[in-house]
């Protein structure tokens, strides 16, 4: 397993920061933000000019490239992200799934949208990955499996955050015993309560909440995955970056004792 951070958790901050900043802390590759609003880091409406910085930041600090997020289904959106993707050498993109959860015709409609995706994925070479997400038409495990039954592309795979499975009032390790096979990309935090958000971003450090995470890797373990674990931490844009630093530092610190407990490293 790879142990990278999205970079949304120096939102505040620039590139430059944030690559130095998730290597001091020990991570072997970064996931890059292109989400409007969080960050200011791959700007897909000016990627070409990103996309060199990237490439010299990555060689520079060492960091593998190894997922991009970027939200948004709509396919002129896409296309730049896949377009960037395969610019800077970066093999996963994870989006939304969109929808509203219950909502009649809804899963139907992200699954044609996210079929379209994952043709013009293959066309590029790229991965695209999608995530069960509180709120949204794929919202568990019964939505998850929906969707990977009718998306077959070998271009398509899932993205498996614990925390949105949790809040949706599952296991997260039962659940993720039952898409293991088509997980390609691993979002990982902690999560105390059910609540809708995951918390504050203190409190999404790995082992600050109630998930089962050892348990968690030690499921990706059994199964032989050796994708992208990528921490994610919404919320920190106006922390201090010291402030930012430590909850990298103390995630990766848990999951590296998680991963040496059940025999990955």
């Amino acid at each position: 397993m790879k142990l990278g951070v999205n970079s949304v958790l120096f939102g505040g901050y620039d590139m430059a920061t944030a690559f130095r900043s998730i290597r001091w802390a020990g991570y072997e590759g970064i996931e890059i933000s292109a989400i409007n609003g969080m960050s200011e880091h791959l700007v897909l409406e000016r990627w070409q000019a990103c996309a060199p910085v990237i490439k010299q930041l990555a060689a520079e600090h060492g960091l593998q490239l190894l997922a991009m997020e970027q939200p948004s289904q709509e396919p002129e959106v896409m296309e730049r992200a896949m377009q960037a993707a395969v610019e800077i050498g970066i093999p996963i993109i994870n989006c939304g799934p969109g929808g509203k959860s219950n909502e009649a015709g809804s899963l139907e409609q992200v699954i044609d949208s996210l079929g379209k995706l994952a043709d013009r994925a293959a066309h590029y070479g790229v991965t695209l990955c999608v995530k069960a997400h509180v709120g949204a038409a794929v919202y568990n495990t019964p939505t998850t499996l929906k969707v990977l039954s009718a998306i077959s592309s070998p271009a398509f795979g899932l993205d498996m955050d614990p925390s949105h499975i949790h809040r949706a009032g599952e296991n997260p390790v039962e659940a993720l015993r039952a898409v293991i096979k088509r997980v390609k990309h691993v979002h990982i935090r902690d999560c105390r309560g059910r609540q809708a958000g995951p918390g504050k971003p203190e409190e999404q450090a790995n082992g600050r909440g109630e998930i089962d995470l050892l348990g968690y890797l030690r499921v990706l373990h059994e199964n032989h995955y050796t994708g992208p674990v990528d921490l994610e931490i919404i919320g920190a844009k106006e922390y201090p970056l010291e402030r930012c630093g430590m909850i990298a530092a103390e995630a990766r610190g848990h999951m590296q004792a998680c991963l040496q407990a059940c025999g990955a490293r």
